[in-house]
């Protein structure tokens, strides 16, 4: 099979092989466009503009790092739309970018999907220093003491200052400067893959945040016909969309191409506004796919939605988007609310232990009943859609920092609860990702921050936080996003993991996804191999998964009283591949059951004990 070519972003300034510099800018409704070359006296370059409003300019002599403006009818001077670097900020001129780079990993093809299992962090919050240097010195820890399969980036294109989680960017091609910018990103991932890691890279296509959001001076980015909740909407299906939405694919291509990453989470697809008869998405994946082709790698798009709408998965010829695999937030909700209570705002509904055998057989709650939170009936059912299409999780950045005071899971529930929350999440047909520092129970919180320097700007954010807490009751004062002790708060403290409760946690997720990589049953993510059964009386979860020779059988007890049941367990030789209230997984600081309160084999009539917030592993011998 013959691929296509591989293809490039040519938008803003990009150096070129033969040593010249090519600048192109969209600025559809400017006549006169100019290049505005740092220096003393600054030199402007006119551009020549084409019928589709393309502004471009070839220069020689340009070194990498020099800086320059975009100049619009002579008045308005702005960074460059599509700045590969910005190294005085949002408000200060783009600079030019070196495209060497000394890659290592002409090996690497990445992996199957069905292998990946994901931690996602804050290049800010991961280490003290906050860089992708820094994170480099700590990918060994993630993937030889840990064993997760790759690692998921929130955003990095550049934001605001020097804090912030992403999702303000303004600048869709610049890599944050505080972070590292190009280069640091770029050791980053060749780092990863030197060591076997895939790099999920987090991207925001629905909207840019308000400051240093300048695309509106060049076009019509933006619409009112729609709303979003975080800003403006971008323009994909009105007047000029083709050049739109040129904008976002080719940035999309970007990050596969130039930067070698192995997938991308798009944020909230369903704020990505199109009602024309071939949807931006569409287009989205049918662009990466071919690059994937032609680059001869593996290559993923993952999508977040609230709609738990399984069209996004389903192929194009099938009515559906053709994404590689969605956000399954449903599973963390009940999760959630089963172990802390929590019923309210977007919770509310899922706190039924009724809920927790058909989302761990399907990922989705609702597949067209009505939903508390939407007043409505919602979601979609997708019984022939495979696990490995499915992420989930126990907590995220979105469900931590979006409580008033950032509590990780850890800090809500017991130790036994949260061994079994990573029990649901690492043993399920699912691609678990786990959040930095889950994984040694972290007590850190996790917070909300921004470095913001429009004072009416900080005020608004304030006060939209307070809003959203509203609905949940919550007592007290949130901490401002904008002090930086509250970024300060939000980091890791990785030393902890070698310690106590947080040491116990980290080899219980160790042996977890240990035996997730080992068992072919685990590792085989197909849920028509599987049988899911809730016993409410007992609030006892029973999940069976086999594959070829390879049988496992788990239970799990969502409440906090030992429970004696009778369970369904097929005849033969079953033994205990882990039980989570065994002795070695407790901890003298937590109100963990004794070590003879640990499961037992089950009896020849399938009677089991289990402790409280407990679960056991049975694995059958092969006949």
């Amino acid at each position: 099979m013959t691929s296509t070519p591989i293809r490039e972003s040519n938008l803003g300034a990009v150096l070129r092989p033969d040593g010249t510099c090519a600048f192109t800018v969209w600025a559809p409704f400017a006549q006169h466009v100019d290049i505005e070359l740092e220096g003393d006296p600054p030199v402007s370059h006119p551009m020549q503009r084409d019928p589709d409003g393309y502004h471009t300019l070839t220069l020689t002599g340009i070194q990498p790092s020099a800086r320059y403006w975009v100049v619009l009818e002579g008045k308005k001077r702005r960074p460059d739309p599509a700045s590969r670097a910005l190294p005085d900020g949002v408000h200060g001129p783009s600079a030019i970018a070196a495209r060497e780079f000394a890659w290592t990993d002409e090996r690497w093809h990445g992996f199957p999907l069905e292998s990946y299992i994901i931690y996602e962090l804050h290049v800010g919050a991961f280490t003290p220093e906050g860089t992708f240097d820094a994170a480099i010195g700590r990918l060994d820890a993630l993937v030889v003491d840990l064993g997760v399969t790759a690692i998921e980036l929130m955003p990095v294109a550049q934001f605001p200052g020097t804090r912030n989680w992403g999702y303000d960017g303004v600048q869709p091609y610049c890599v944050q400067n505080s972070y590292g910018g190009v280069d640091g990103l770029k050791r980053l991932v060749d780092a990863c893959h030197a060591r076997g890691l895939a790099v999920v890279l987090d991207v925001v296509y629905n909207h840019l945040g308000p400051e240093g959001n300048y695309l509106s001076d060049f076009g019509p980015y933006f619409t009112d016909r729609y709303k979003t909740p975080w800003g403006k909407a971008l323009n994909f299906d009105g007047a000029h969309a083709d050049h739109v939405r040129r904008y976002f694919i080719e940035n999309a291509l970007y990050w596969v191409t130039e930067f070698h990453i192995d997938a991308l989470r798009l944020d909230a697809t369903q704020a990505m506004a199109d009602l024309s008869a071939h949807p931006v998405l569409d287009e989205l994946v049918a662009a990466v796919h071919r690059q994937r082709d032609a680059l001869n790698r593996r290559i993923y798009l993952m999508a977040e939605t609230d709609r738990s709408d399984d069209r996004l998965l389903r192929p194009f010829d099938a009515g559906g988007v053709g994404m590689d695999a969605q956000w399954a937030d449903e599973v963390h909700h009940v999760i959630h609310t089963l172990l802390t209570g929590e019923n309210q705002s977007y919770y509310k509904g899922f706190g039924k232990f009724a809920n927790l055998a058909p989302v761990m057989r399907r990922g989705f709650v609702y597949g067209g009943q009505y939903s508390p939170v939407h007043e409505r009936r919602h979601g979609t059912f997708s019984p022939d859609i495979p696990g490995k299409r499915f992420v989930i999780c126990a907590q995220n950045h979105d469900h931590i920092g979006n409580r008033m005071n950032g509590e990780r899971l850890s800090t809500l529930v017991s130790f036994e609860a949260a061994k079994l929350a990573a029990g649901l999440v690492l043993l399920s047909p699912y691609l678990p990702l786990l959040f930095m520092g889950e994984e040694y129970a972290e007590s850190n919180p996790f917070l909300f921050f921004t470095d913001h320097g429009d004072p009416h700007l900080q005020d608004a954010v304030r006060e939209g936080r307070k809003r959203e807490f509203a609905a949940f009751n919550w007592e007290g004062e949130p901490p401002d996003p904008q002090d930086e002790a509250t970024f300060s708060a939000s980091k890791l403290r990785f030393e902890r993991r070698g310690h106590g409760k947080h040491a116990t946690m980290l080899a219980f997720y160790t042996e977890l996804i240990r035996l997730r990589k080992t068992i072919p049953a685990l590792h085989h993510l197909e849920k028509r191999q599987m049988e899911v059964i809730g016993y409410e009386r007992h609030r006892v979860l029973l999940m069976r998964r086999w594959h070829e020779d390879s049988d496992v059988c788990m239970l799990f007890n969502i409440g906090p009283d030992d429970v004696e049941l009778t369970a369904p367990i097929p005849a033969g030789e079953w033994s205990v591949a882990l039980a989570s209230a065994d002795a070695q997984w407790r901890t003298d600081d937590d109100s963990a059951p004794p070590p003879d309160a640990a499961p037992i084999r089950p009896e020849s009539d399938g009677r089991v004990t289990i402790p409280g917030h407990a679960f056991v592993v049975y694995v059958r011998s092969a006949t």
